[in-house]
């Protein structure tokens, strides 16, 4: 007698080569709504574009992902399993990492530190710092990855932006992070240092390791280096294409569509 395989319920996400998924998430604080039946996918190895307006829910959506907001409801898959993110520790053991336009990074220590931060290596079980192989380790890391700095001994106060950005991501993918979630990572840069952080991600990109989402308000950038792009507005997820299918000027219209039919009365959702 042959065996019928149940069918997947129709409402099963199909998992498979996904390192994240959401499926409806809604986020509501007190009587604003943040988040609307939120659905995103971010295939493995992929760079998703997310941008919208201030106050589409972006920055909502990312604090949710990297387990700092909880959802009032929905689902979120990393790699395939259907997880609660309960707290951002519970985010980075399961690969997920954030790197904010405050960067965590301490002025005062040189590069290599940064590195290492809060996971410096000792001298076997002696509490004396291994600062002669952190620093090979980060020198190594920081050349693999393409990050151009002076050196790995010089304080990071004395890098330029885009400098310590890459600081930050390249911290991000040496925590053995799967899952970098870039939270306008180019906000308030210019072309030479923005070059520096879409190098990188370019870089990241071609060796497959890693997928990340990029919020950015430059839709030149997103179209430039990112493989799918969804808008956000109003807490709903309102476009979402490959970037070979769209085109700047499509953005653009899409934007100003929207400014045109909210007028002046603004926005109520989260950031």
């Amino acid at each position: 007698m042959s065996v019928v395989e149940p069918m997947p319920s129709p409402s099963a996400p199909q998992a498979d080569g996904y390192a994240i998924q959401t499926e409806s998430i809604a986020k509501r604080f007190e009587a604003v709504v943040a988040l609307e039946d939120v659905s995103i996918r971010l295939r493995k190895g992929e760079v998703l574009g997310l941008i919208g307006d201030n106050g589409a829910g972006k920055s909502t959506l990312i604090k949710i992902l990297t387990g700092f907001h909880q959802p009032d409801s929905g689902r979120i898959f990393v790699n395939g399993e259907d997880v609660t993110l309960r707290s951002v520790s519970h985010a980075r053991e399961l690969g997920i990492e954030t790197v904010y336009q405050d960067l965590a990074l301490v002025n005062e220590l040189p590069v290599y530190m940064n590195m290492f931060l809060n996971k410096e290596l000792r001298r076997g079980r002696l509490p004396l710092l291994n600062k002669r192989r952190m620093r090979q380790l980060a020198r190594e890391h920081l050349d693999d990855m393409g990050v151009q700095v002076p050196s790995v001994g010089v304080e990071v106060t004395f890098l330029s932006g885009g400098q310590r950005q890459a600081i930050a991501v390249a911290r991000a993918v040496y925590s053995d992070a799967s899952i970098i979630l870039l939270d306008e990572p180019l906000a308030a840069m210019g072309a030479k240092e923005s070059a520096i952080i879409l190098n990188l991600i370019r870089e990241l990109k071609r060796k497959g390791n890693v997928s990340m989402i990029l919020i950015a308000h430059n839709y030149t950038q997103v179209v430039d280096v990112c493989d799918r792009v969804c808008l956000l507005q109003h807490g709903r997820i309102t476009y979402d294409k490959p970037v070979d299918e769209t085109s700047l000027r499509e953005l653009t219209d899409l934007v100003a569509s929207e400014y045109r039919l909210r007028g002046t009365n603004g926005d109520a959702g989260g950031s």
